[in-house]
């Protein structure tokens, strides 16, 4: 087997977006800042206009922005992965070429959802085939969570995408092993697939994923990384001990008060993590204060 153009094997972040909290506007420099600390920790890189980020509610303009503003932050040496997945063939290349002149390593594409009936495995395929044929950069396939306004992927769909040369990964949400393993049985070996559920890492990783796009990386990006750099390199007892560590935010953070909740963690934490943007609607104090205690609960100092 020959090493892939682009090894995803680590973790890395869907970042969260902050807005000014008078006007709403993005804040590029609370980004930036955000992006510099966690790119101290040992995370692979990160992905701007991911679901963590709150893509669905930004325009193109913006995801561009933030895009430029951050390349400049992210080393040649961390990948800077962009979600271009819009409901249009046409706009999702628009946006992905755009996307590819701002410097992103990758695409991570969502599938179109709205006309959902009508998204057949034949109509997917021909939609992210035409964006492989002419995209500057490598496509990854995005499984939303199935809680989210999305489509299924089947497995043999994913395997027939596998074998464009500029579709090489797949991020699946969905936490579910038995899918997960059948991904891995019926994809080719250099096909890289990863989770963006926190709590599955480990499992994952045993079953064949290569590493995590993870919105809990946002608050535990270092034990988050580490929970790979350990599994690949033999100390499974440690990456066990770091996903005690992981899951449990992923659960009562992440899974269960959605980006409030990640923004609110960010908080704590001395990040700026700010409102969320309407109709999302930001934590109440009771709920922020459960955030809290379920960071102390899990030794996450702040």
């Amino acid at each position: 087997m020959t090493a892939p153009a682009l090894d995803l094997g680590g973790v890395l972040i869907p970042t969260a977006t902050p807005f000014d909290p008078v006007t709403g506007e993005l804040d590029l420099v609370a980004l930036r800042a955000n992006l510099r600390r966690w790119l101290e920790s040992g995370v692979l890189g990160v992905v701007l206009g991911g679901s963590t980020g709150e893509a669905v509610l930004l325009d193109d303009r913006e995801r561009l922005a933030s895009l430029e503003a951050s390349r400049d932050v992210v080393p040649d040496d961390r990948l800077l992965v962009a979600g271009t997945g819009l409901e249009s063939t046409r706009a999702t290349i628009a946006l992905t070429r755009e996307a590819a002149l701002r410097g992103a390593d990758a695409a991570l594409v969502q599938p179109p959802a709205f006309y959902r009936g009508a998204m057949t495995p034949a109509a997917l395929r021909d939609h992210y085939r035409a964006l492989a044929d002419v995209s500057p950069i490598p496509i990854l396939l995005y499984q939303v969570p199935l809680r989210m306004s999305t489509v299924e992927f089947p497995a043999g769909l994913v395997a027939e995408l596998a074998g464009h040369p500029n579709i090489i990964g797949m991020k699946d949400s969905r936490g579910e092993m038995d899918k997960l393993g059948e991904l891995v049985r019926q994809v080719p070996t250099d096909f890289q697939l990863l989770v963006g559920n926190g709590s599955r890492l480990f499992a994952a990783l045993e079953i064949g994923a290569v590493g995590g796009i993870l919105g809990v990386a946002n608050l535990v990006p270092d034990e988050s990384a580490r929970i790979v750099r350990a599994f690949r390199g033999g100390d499974t007892g440690l990456a066990g001990r770091l996903q005690g560590v992981v899951g449990p935010l992923h659960t009562g953070i992440v899974g269960a008060f959605g980006v409030p909740g990640v923004k609110s963690a960010l908080d704590a934490l001395g990040f700026q993590g700010g409102l969320p943007r309407p109709p999302l609607a930001p934590l109440s104090d009771a709920d922020r204060a459960v955030v809290e205690q379920r960071m102390r609960d899990a030794g996450v100092e702040f």
